[in-house]
């Protein structure tokens, strides 16, 4: 069925599948630190410096490393070049002219989201240069953290005993290296822009598609002794001789007036912007250089509406902004950068606090911007029923939210092309409400509304074979639509189960309004989340078919673990079911509603015994209770619900303690020490003879979202050197042993097959410092050691 449909989809209608299983994006161990704001499109370079990985169409990637998107030093000493060298490794076969093949022997990198840090001895030079990334991506802030905008700061310091004067060229193409950058008719012109006595120079590359057209800026700021210079246009494809020889001349380029002719078809063109100062003898010099790209409206893959980004809100959206957003980044970037260290700095130093750990927490924030991330303004004259749907009038607060705060939305992966999938981001959700929680708050009221909404297209899944409507009334959604269609409009792209029939959804909303209110005390929120929290509670009811309390799986994968089959009363969603009950009785008591409050303390009380009695087997909680060979099978992601009772400060509420601490030292014992060694975190299943739970193909795995949230539920119930043990063989086994910096999968196996390449799930890292900064002392934090778990 799925190959049936993905034919259909791939060759007949040419549109990308929202899961592609046939054609898995490859592994390239080379991604570094994306540059750019939230929901503005994202560029990442990689940890040599390359421009390799394009998101600028919302929701789409292209894998592309662009040869022109480079950076070239030029030495001068007594009025002579002595040095000229591109700051790449590789050795292309065009632009031949330029010096390529830098020695990677004299770098280093070092990336600490969002900034990133690359070091370059010139070799037989003695100068140091360090480029500085820095992208605006700061918490609490609703404005320039949605900036199209990079600084690229180079450092660089004169050890010899004399002058030298040394420029920075920055290449860059026209385009991100698909075959749209040789249609025709994109152009390039010079420009500046002052404001409040402040200069910033540099290149516009306009690039004229039919559908979503953006302008690249590149630019550095005109300041006392830093001189710029530019080259309008120039052939990527060809030798580079002209660029080269202008730049070897002089240290500088020579500026032409004017803006270039369209490229013809077949034809491909770039510019390059150039910073020079002459650095004093055992002197230090900064030159800063600026990306910036202004795509205003956006259109999805249906091409149905026009959407407003976010940034516009504060520059115009005419598609002429390139050079104000330019300017602003130039003199604004030491003020981003201030605050960026204010936030970072309590955890970079805390010596109680492992390295791995630190890079741990900021590096996996990339997924924030770089998944996909789309953040967009309600158009003001947007039809309400558009936003709301025909039944979701009853939010009082979704426009007002909306109008302040934009619509937010990431994929599940960007393998995985689904925004906002609602089981995934249960997890994740820890960093959006701890560092930008009005966002959250967002896209919790466009679920709401999706919630009361209904979409009653009939369509087949492929798992069973069924045909269902798309979106049953009084459901969680799975997720908010793919961006090859038009999300918000139409939701649900996933089509492998009818998640009408999960169990997991509409507890996961329950659970999340109760935190975000938790943490944020937003009463409006509360109010307005709380029918649609009764809704789902109703619809879930269902699920009680014995009438004991206790929600029971249907005997297919109904969940987020969608190929592990579960029956009857279960570990997880019974978990996660009672601790919603639990969160329903505190809403009721919060806000008066006596009736409700009663009737799920009721609920509450049995289904805690049930719970007990059916699942409970003196060490740990059963997978489920079916009775099969692996119902016995220890799961990692057991605690779920006591993970979001605990992050609550509800803990004591529902779980016996003693229970809740024997079966998390059973997990680390079997599912921890017991795979791999202890290094590689908490495989999903064990059974209780020892070996990994094969019954299906994600009980054998390990998810590296789940380890860092069963991570903080250690930490939580005091169980901290377990905690930090468990998340590290994550991080390790990814961001060492497999390379997939920037790019954490959603699971790998002891062998080290992986699945689904830069995911969301890994974002619940942010409820282990969540754990750390409510429930922990320094005294019971691991010791500062190189690895706890180098042999």
């Amino acid at each position: 069925r799925y190959f049936r449909w993905w034919y259909k989809k791939t060759r007949l209608e040419k549109k990308y599948p929202f899961i592609d299983l046939i054609r898995a994006v490859p592994l390239q161990q080379i991604y570094g630190c994306p540059l750019g704001g939230i929901g503005g499109g994202t560029i990442t370079r990689g940890w040599r410096g390359e421009f390799c990985r394009w998101q600028l169409n919302p929701g789409l990637y292209h894998y592309e490393t662009v040869i022109a998107d480079q950076f070239t030093v030029c030495l001068r000493r007594k009025g002579q070049t002595v040095y000229q060298q591109v700051l790449s490794v590789e050795k292309p076969s065009t632009l031949q002219d330029w010096n390529w093949g830098y020695c990677g022997h004299y770098a280093f990198y070092h990336a600490l989201y969002p900034r990133a840090w690359t070091v370059y001895e010139l070799p037989g030079q003695n100068v140091v240069l360090t480029c500085r990334q820095v992208s605006p991506v700061i918490p609490h802030d609703y404005q320039d953290s949605s900036l199209p905008v990079a600084l690229l700061i180079w450092e660089v310091e004169n050890e010899n005993d004399e002058d030298v004067d040394v420029s920075i060229m920055f290449s860059l193409q026209n385009g991100t290296g698909t075959k749209e950058d040789k249609r025709g008719g994109h152009w390039n012109e010079p420009f500046t822009f002052e404001k409040e006595g402040k200069q910033v120079a540099g290149v516009l590359l306009h690039h004229c598609t039919p559908v979503n057209p953006f302008t690249f800026a590149i630019s550095a700021q005109e300041k006392a002794g830093t001189r710029v210079s530019h080259f309008t246009a120039f052939n990527p494809t060809g030798s580079g001789k002209e660029v080269w020889q202008d730049l070897l001349q002089d240290g500088r380029l020579d500026s032409p007036a004017g803006e270039s002719t369209p490229t013809e078809k077949g034809e491909a063109v770039a510019a390059a912007v150039c910073a020079s100062c002459t650095v004093p003898a055992r002197g230090h010099r900064t030159l800063e250089l600026a990306l910036a790209w202004d795509m205003p409206w956006v259109r999805f893959g249906s091409k149905e509406k026009l959407h407003l980004r976010r940034y516009t809100r504060y520059f115009n959206s005419k598609g002429d902004v390139a050079p104000a957003l330019s300017h602003y980044a130039l003199t604004h970037y030491e003020e981003w950068e201030k605050k960026i260290d204010a936030w970072q700095k309590p955890v970079l130093e805390n010596s109680h606090l492992p390295a791995w750990y630190k890079s741990a927490l900021f590096n996996e924030l990339y997924f924030l911007t770089d998944g996909g991330t789309i953040w967009v303004e309600l158009p003001p004259d947007g039809c309400v029923e558009d936003v709301q749907g025909l039944a979701g009038a009853g939010l009082s607060q979704h426009l007002p939210v909306l109008r302040e705060y934009g619509r937010f939305a990431y994929l599940e992966g960007q393998e995985y092309r689904m925004y906002n999938t609602y089981d995934v981001h249960f997890y994740a959700s820890f960093a959006l409400v701890m560092l930008w929680p009005k966002l959250q708050i967002s896209l919790q009221y466009d679920i709401a509304a999706s919630v009361v909404n209904e979409d009653v297209q009939p369509r087949q899944y492929f798992m069973s074979g069924r045909t269902a409507q798309v979106k049953l009334k009084n459901v969680v959604p799975h997720d908010i639509g793919d961006p090859d269609d038009e999300p918000w409009q139409r939701v649900n792209a996933y089509m492998i189960h009818d998640t009408a029939h999960w169990k997991d959804l509409n507890l996961k909303f329950v659970l999340q309004v109760y935190r975000d209110y938790h943490l944020t005390r937003n009463s409006l929120y509360l109010q307005d989340m709380w029918p649609v929290c009764q809704a789902v509670m109703e619809s879930e009811l269902k699920f009680d078919t014995d009438d004991d309390g206790l929600i029971e799986n249907g005997g297919f994968a109904d969940q987020t673990y969608d190929a592990w089959v579960v029956t009857g009363a279960s570990a997880y969603c019974g978990g996660l079911w009672l601790a919603a009950v639990c969160m329903m009785c505190k809403m009721a008591d919060v806000l008066g509603d006596g009736e409700t409050l009663q009737k799920y303390t009721a609920i509450l009380e049995k289904g805690k015994e049930a719970f007990e009695r059916l699942l409970w087997n003196g060490k740990y909680y059963n997978y489920d209770s079916s009775g099969s060979v692996t119902s016995s099978s220890i799961m990692s992601d057991q605690c779920a619900g006591q993970w979001f009772l605990g992050a609550c400060g509800l803990d004591q509420e529902v779980f016996p303690k003693s229970h809740v601490v024997s079966a998390l030292k059973t997990i680390f014992e079997n599912n921890v020490m017991g795979f791999a060694g202890g290094t590689m975190g908490a495989v999903n299943g064990m059974t209780s003879d020892g070996v990994p739970d094969a019954s299906s193909v994600q009980s054998n795995e390990v998810w590296i979202g789940v380890v860092y949230a069963l991570a903080a539920t250690m930490i939580q119930e005091g169980l901290v050197q377990e905690g930090f043990h468990t998340a590290e063989g994550c991080y390790r086994t990814v961001w060492e042993q497999l390379g997939m910096a920037f790019q954490t999968p959603e699971a790998y196996c002891e062998k080290k097959i992986f699945r689904s390449l830069a995911y969301m799930r890994p974002l619940s890292i942010w409820s282990m410092q969540l754990a750390l900064e409510r429930h922990q002392h320094p005294q019971s934090l691991p010791r500062q050691t190189p690895s706890t778990l180098e042999p």
